[in-house]
């Protein structure tokens, strides 16, 4: 009988170290002899890859906010098709930094696209892939920001966005978690690498079992 997989997601605003944290989490759970597929979005299959250069680069205002979410989820169908769904079938977890959570965020809170535009549009392109447990990386949003430039030597499509933007996305997380404290946990970003992982740690073994 093959284990049943888990479908972990890392979500937050730009700079909080999701990437980093997916690779540590990973890294850890195949210490415990668990298999793990780290993926991302937008991307995260060899179709989404070729959304995902559209998406960001180029401009802030490159797309309009329902042409963008609808790429969002073109790509996201083909993700979880390709490479989400198989990993669980084999009993594997699946790591992800971003999923639909940053789409609420982004399209929805941040260029003000209607929430219930995205759920319809969601229903349609991943009816029946909800993560086990959201991770959300909080940190200020200047903070975040500087860490991001930083690490890119220069700011991609939604780095450029306004601070405004990116103050909402912050709070637009922030509500997920206080909304969904079944699958949501928030982790203080602001603390070191290895601090973070540590509090992501416990929570996947508070949850998970692991």
């Amino acid at each position: 009988m093959i284990a049943k997989g888990r479908f972990i997601t890392l979500e937050g605003g730009e700079g909080a170290g999701k990437s980093t944290q997916a690779r540590l989490l990973a890294a850890e759970l195949e210490k415990r002899g668990i298999a793990v597929v780290v993926t991302r979005e937008p991307g995260g299959s060899p179709g989404a890859e070729d959304i995902r250069k559209l998406l960001v680069e180029g401009e802030p205002g490159r797309w309009d906010p329902l042409v963008e979410t609808m790429m969002m989820f073109a790509a996201r169908a083909d993700h979880a098709a390709k490479t989400i769904k198989p990993a669980l079938a084999r009993g594997s977890y699946v790591v992800c930094d971003r999923f639909t959570d940053s789409t609420y965020a982004y399209q929805g809170s941040g260029r003000g696209l209607p929430r219930e535009t995205i759920r319809r549009i969601e229903s349609i392109a991943v009816p029946d892939l909800k993560p086990d447990l959201t991770l959300i990386l909080d940190v200020p949003t200047e903070t975040g920001l500087r860490r991001a430039e930083a690490r890119h030597g220069g700011a991609s499509r939604f780095e450029r966005f306004d601070i405004a933007f990116h103050e909402r996305l912050r709070e637009a997380f922030r509500e997920i978690a206080r909304h969904h404290p079944e699958r949501c946990a928030l982790i203080d970003a602001t603390q070191s690498e290895d601090e973070v992982s540590a509090a992501i740690l416990r929570v996947v073994e508070a949850r998970c079992g692991v």
